[in-house]
């Protein structure tokens, strides 16, 4: 019989460690000045620990700390770890946007894993952009690959209750304008809001991904919804970095995981949680890396019938703390069983359905029975028509279900700057059946496809008791939002597309029912005007750098906003030496 512990082929990691030569030399003694005993290079699994920890991310300040635990792991199993930092995308901090860097993180993680000789990888993220992008340049490479996430933060609290991220952000300051909230007590709830390490506690983009990744079999039971500052997080850490050596050993790379079947388990388990818009243009870019053939079509047919079971803000009541005691997300899969790839294979090495087992849930009030969802309608809804003739989203857990059909007269903000300008001046003419329209705010317009796309309501509208309005932009909007908000217009209106045609007074319709979004105008028309926005086409606002490469190359919306030439893998496989 066979070692078990013995790699199926040889190590990656042997061709700079393993050598008795100059140039295993050169690659063991410059290692060793950190204090690594030659029997380290003994032919033991090297683990890269992949590290977006930062100070000005707080949602991953406790990866630092995380990063040891997975190193004692590696240890115990006989595995050599080495951490190596990689650019870190605070969401609440950089501008003008974290999704104008996905990429360039994207590209950093690829490459410093081709570069560098490891056998397999870890990846510490959590802020929203930072785990997709470890993922998609993870997946150019398709090595073992484990996740670890940083888990949300604790409740947030303020005047007694429970508040969330994001989500009580946006609606206490529509109360500020409304006149029901004094500006004392809006910056008093700052301190409430945000008050452990972590990412945010609502089913945002963040909490949304990790989620998403314990779907798709990349990490361990519950790395979802475990609290940021529980110490069993600390331990599912330790319990990756064992696991992940014996993956290298197994020589089960990430693309044996990340299959088709793993990524529409993430589309159905997306529904279920009421999980965040972004969800959509991260795994479209992940699939493009991995080269499967997924579409906007199949968002809404996977999703069209699964209602949504996680009563969590902005979709429900609950945070994901409520969520974790609850069952997490094995408790949802296992009412979902009958709707999911249940052999699909994952990390921990068993298939899916083994590793929900029954998916005990211990409050049916957070994660909901299938006879009494939190609503019927969850999901993405893929919008077509000539307004968006690549699509657009919706989410329908999110909205108002009298705004689902609507018919409503354009009012139309050129740009970010635009509509700050005018959205409260009395002036404005717009009333509460109109259809709030931004444009300039796509992936190449902005630059970056910024969380803009749930625009604030004019202030007249708050004051009269008006909550919500239909708003269609080519932007994204936080997961944490919420409100009756079209976005990701593809294609969008700086790449020509029929948004950038849009005039005040246009009639639009919408129709949820029939997934359509169109402006009631002839072809003719439609045609004229676009050749008119042709020949005055705006010159580019940046000419150097990455915002210049990345403007000339990236993808639309329903492409998932990668760079075109990032689409598909170049391995892990470098032959030649460095000296």
């Amino acid at each position: 019989m066979s070692d078990p512990k013995q790699p199926r082929r040889p190590l990656r990691s042997a061709n700079s460690y393993g050598k008795r030569d100059k140039d295993g030399f050169i690659h063991r003694s410059w290692m060793k000045n950190q204090g690594l005993p030659d029997h380290v290079f003994d032919g033991r699994p090297v683990i890269g620990i992949c590290n977006t920890w930062s100070e000005i991310t707080p949602c991953n300040g406790n990866l630092r700390e995380l990063a040891e635990y997975v190193k004692r792991g590696v240890w115990e199993a006989g595995g050599l770890p080495l951490e190596f930092p990689a650019m870190s995308l605070g969401e609440t901090q950089m501008r003008p946007t974290a999704m104008l860097f996905r990429n360039l993180l994207a590209m950093e993680v690829e490459e410093s894993i081709r570069a560098n000789p490891i056998d397999g990888v870890v990846l510490l993220g959590g802020c929203d952009k930072t785990t997709p992008a470890q993922i998609m340049g993870a997946a150019s490479v398709n090595l073992p690959t484990m996740v670890v996430s940083s888990g949300p933060m604790l409740n947030g609290k303020f005047q007694g209750r429970n508040i969330g991220s994001g989500t009580d952000v946006w609606k206490y300051s529509e109360a500020v304008r409304a006149g029901e909230m004094s500006i004392e007590n809006f910056i008093a709830a700052e301190g409430g809001m945000s008050r452990s390490r972590g990412v945010c506690m609502t089913m945002g983009t963040a909490s949304t991904v990790s989620n998403l990744t314990e779907a798709m079999g990349l990490c361990l039971p519950y790395n979802g919804s475990l609290p940021a500052v529980d110490a069993r997080r600390q331990a599912l850490s330790h319990l990756t970095g064992g696991r992940i050596v014996e993956l290298v050993r197994q020589d089960v790379r990430l693309a044996d995981i990340l299959t088709r079947e793993a990524l529409e388990n993430a589309i159905v388990v997306n529904a279920a949680i009421g999980g965040s818009t972004n969800a959509v243009v991260h795994l479209l870019a992940i699939a493009g890396r991995l080269g499967i053939d997924l579409t906007l079509d199949d968002f809404d047919r996977l999703s069209r019938n699964v209602p949504l079971l996680v009563d969590l803000m902005p979709s429900g009541r609950f945070l994901m703390e409520d969520f974790h005691y609850a069952g997490g997300l094995p408790a949802v899969m296992g009412r979902l069983r009958e709707r999911l790839h249940t052999g699909a294979v994952t990390v921990s090495g068993v298939t899916l359905g083994d590793q929900i087992g029954e998916g005990e849930c211990y409050n049916d009030e957070v994660i909901r029975p299938l006879d009494r969802p939190v609503n019927d309608h969850s999901g993405i809804w893929v919008l077509k028509g000539n307004l968006c003739p690549r699509g657009a989203l919706i989410k329908p857990s999110a909205a108002s279900p009298e705004l689902m059909e609507h018919t409503g007269r354009a009012v139309v903000f050129e740009s970010i700057e635009d509509y700050k300008e005018r959205i409260d001046d009395p002036t404005l003419d717009v009333d509460e059946h109109s259809v709030l329209v931004l444009k300039g705010c796509g992936p190449k317009g902005y630059p970056g496809m910024p969380e803009v796309g749930n625009m604030a309501l004019p202030k007249k509208l708050l004051e009269r008791g008006v909550r919500d309005m239909l708003r269609i932009s080519d932007a994204r909007m936080s997961g944490t939002a919420f409100g009756s908000v079209i976005l990701h217009v593809a294609p969008e209106s700086s790449a020509g597309g029929p948004l950038a045609v849009v005039r005040d007074g246009d009639e639009i319709v919408f129709s949820g029912r029939q997934r359509t979004l169109s402006l009631n105008i002839s072809d003719a028309e439609l045609a004229q005007r676009l050749d008119q926005w042709q020949q005055e086409r705006p010159k580019p606002t940046y000419t150097r750098g990455y915002a210049k490469l990345y403007i000339d190359t990236v993808l639309q919306a329903d492409e998932g906003v990668d760079l075109d030439f990032l689409r598909g893998a170049s391995g892990d496989q470098v032959d030649r030496e460095s000296h």
